[in-house]
């Protein structure tokens, strides 16, 4: 008998001995009389005990039975007990939710989104932060991180992906009509570049060198542990960047921002949720990762 079959024999053993007969258990569960009877025979003989005394009048448990019986209906009670809260709570969600996000990513994209997930779950808090840098979410008490980029530290946690996003390389008008636009990576070289700052140290951007992406560190002439900071200073003429297209779009779409190196922009950036590895996913968090895992396949993180 297998794993499954075995747990099968067990919930019928069980309402069978609460109904007092094998065909108001087969009512109860469905099916027909001879399959609670098979399926207790077989969960007897894997035991080696008989369950129940049987006489054409009635069928009471042996003494073996009703301690099998006693330990088996609590364990069922208590895995249809937590089957129901969590069908309740998925439906009703409540308690506090604590999600952190990437500054720029976070407010212009997640915040609406969130906030429009959690609208029909009145008793559901949240409680969002926004920070450029990686954090723990163990040590930090946080239940969600939203993350951007190659997963290098998760011990301990779960990912899932959400989203992919080309990354784009751009400027302002204004810079590029006082300092020229650069027709390969090396002219970066003799360019400003505004670079993200993150553990002391700037942060690489992803370039398409011979044909592989490739880690390219800039002259980090401006170093900014804020997103939000480093497009504005791209749109005020201050340098280069490299982000995302979601965050940079509207400014594309309105002149703010042109791309440039076209050629060697051709990497995507990985977004995933992260959550603290549990024995059991909190209902919050998993209806809050399917609903973005759902809004992300229609291009809603875009």
């Amino acid at each position: 008998m297998n794993e499954f079959d075995h747990l099968g024999s067990v919930a019928a053993f069980v309402t069978a001995a609460r109904a007092g007969s094998f065909t108001a258990a087969a009512e109860k569960l469905g099916v027909s009389k001879s399959a609670i009877g098979k399926s207790i025979a077989r969960l007897e003989d894997r035991l080696g005990m008989q369950l129940f005394n049987r006489t054409t009048r009635k069928m009471v448990l042996t003494d073996d039975g009703q301690a099998y019986f006693e330990t088996c209906a609590s364990s069922l009670d208590n895995i249809l007990g937590v089957e129901a809260a969590l069908t309740t709570s998925r439906h009703n969600l409540t308690g506090r939710l604590r999600i952190d996000m990437p500054v720029s990513f976070g407010r212009r994209i997640m915040l609406p989104i969130l906030l429009d997930i959690t609208r029909p779950y009145p008793r559901l808090q949240l409680t969002l932060t926004f920070t450029d840098h990686v954090v723990d979410p163990i040590a930090e008490g946080i239940d969600l991180v939203i993350r951007f980029g190659d997963l290098d530290d998760c011990d301990g946690l779960i990912a899932r992906k959400l989203s992919s996003q080309r990354l784009v390389t751009c400027a302002s008008p204004g810079y590029l009509e006082k300092h020229g636009t650069p027709q390969t990576v090396d002219d970066l070289g003799d360019h400003a570049c505004i670079v993200g700052y993150r553990r002391g140290r700037p942060l690489t951007w992803w370039m398409d060198l011979y044909g592989a992406k490739r880690r390219f560190q800039p002259p980090a002439t401006f170093e900014f542990g804020d997103g939000d900071a480093i497009i504005d200073a791209a749109t005020g003429g201050f340098g280069i960047c490299q982000f995302p297209l979601s965050l940079v779009r509207s400014q594309i779409q309105h002149g703010a921002l042109v791309p440039v190196l076209e050629k060697f922009s051709t990497c995507d950036v990985d977004i995933h949720a992260v959550w603290p590895r549990t024995s059991h996913l909190s209902p919050k968090i998993r209806h809050v990762v399917d609903r973005l895992v759902e809004i992300a396949s229609t291009g809603g993180l875009d």
